[in-house]
């Protein structure tokens, strides 16, 4: 590999988070969205090794913060996937568009929902207009996700709690007609039926 504006090296730069080199190759006039073969672009690869600052100065360099890599994953729908709030306000106060989807559909509230993410989900249903009713490919909302993909425990009843309290609606069902309360007393969470009543 070579040296001053070459996209490989950039690349692996942003991967390694080394911000000299990614200022350097910019510099140079590498274009900033090059892609590697899995067309990662080198904001998703510094998202994805939690290097920050390199995300940061790619942003403010105008770095397109919505491409999707072969995966549909972007900056923010990594930050939502892995529970990293720090990047999903990153790429919020960045003006990403929180109406991209995962590979299965969802918006970035799903797979935080989903995994139990309570702050992150916190954070875009008090910071962010993102959809909360929003249905994925499988007809599931994140209120669903929440319910079905989780242990019933404390973490998951507070993500219910807080999908409820701003907007979710409850009488929304999966594809096959069933109903969230439905799915909980399945499932024997009660503390979350009861939050659903």
């Amino acid at each position: 590999m070579g040296g001053v504006c070459d996209p490989a090296v950039y690349l692996k730069a942003a991967e390694s988070g080394d911000l000299d080199a990614v200022t350097a190759e910019l510099a140079a006039g590498v274009p900033i969205d090059s892609v590697t073969r899995q067309g990662r672009t080198a904001v998703l690869l510094a998202a994805m090794n939690g290097h920050l600052d390199v995300v940061r100065h790619l942003a403010e360099a105008g770095a397109d913060l919505d491409l999707q890599d072969e995966t549909s994953l972007n900056p923010f729908l990594h930050g939502c996937l892995t529970g990293d709030l720090s990047l999903v306000r990153l790429m919020v106060e960045s003006g990403a568009d929180l109406t991209r989807l995962t590979r299965f559909g969802g918006n970035g509230l799903t797979p935080a929902a989903e995994k139990g993410f309570a702050d992150v989900v916190e954070y875009l249903l008090t910071a962010t207009d993102i959809n909360v009713n929003h249905t994925n490919a499988v007809g599931w909302t994140a209120l669903i996700e929440a319910i079905i993909l989780g242990d019933g425990g404390p973490v998951r009843q507070r993500v219910v709690r807080l999908l409820l309290e701003h907007g979710a609606d409850p009488g929304m069902t999966d594809k096959w007609g069933t109903k969230p309360l439905d799915l909980a007393l399945e499932k024997g969470f009660h503390e979350i039926a009861e939050l659903l009543r």
